[in-house]
């Protein structure tokens, strides 16, 4: 890498996830690794699993979290409304139901820290929401 060529620190991206209740574990793993896989992302970039923090508790997102050992997020409602001008995709359900456009771009974006970016917008599953957020502060200039 050359001077002055941008390289990773750590892992940077991630992964925001809305899901109903009944959703199963595996179910939310296999659409992680799908957005990683579309996005043309190693999963060795994922950071951590972010979701509303009402959701947090649920076995299945815990599950999953444990499944790719990473740390999972809880997302208070406040940081998801703050993160929603990011949020480029609006569903009118998710919209009346929680004042945001997307659950799963929302705690992305939230959970990836101020000046993030949306890496893929959600795409989704039966059950289950899943958007990629790039933290900002992942790209440091090389010496």
């Amino acid at each position: 890498m050359g001077l002055g060529q941008a390289m990773s620190t750590a892992p940077d991206i991630v992964a925001g996830l809305g899901f109903r209740h009944a959703t199963p574990a595996a179910e939310i793993v296999a659409l992680v690794e799908r957005a990683f896989r579309e996005a043309a992302l190693p999963l060795a970039r994922l950071r951590h699993l972010a979701t509303a923090a009402d959701r947090a508790g649920e076995p299945a997102i815990r599950a999953a979290a444990a499944q790719f050992g990473r740390a999972l997020v809880p997302v208070p409602p406040e940081a998801l409304e703050a993160a929603d001008e990011g949020v480029v995709t609006r569903s009118a359900r998710i919209v009346a139901a929680r004042g945001v456009g997307s659950v799963a771009e929302a705690a992305a974006l939230a959970a990836a820290g101020p000046g993030a970016t949306l890496r893929t917008p959600r795409i989704a599953s039966a059950g289950a929401t899943c958007a990629l957020a790039l933290r900002a502060q992942s790209v440091t200039q090389a010496p």
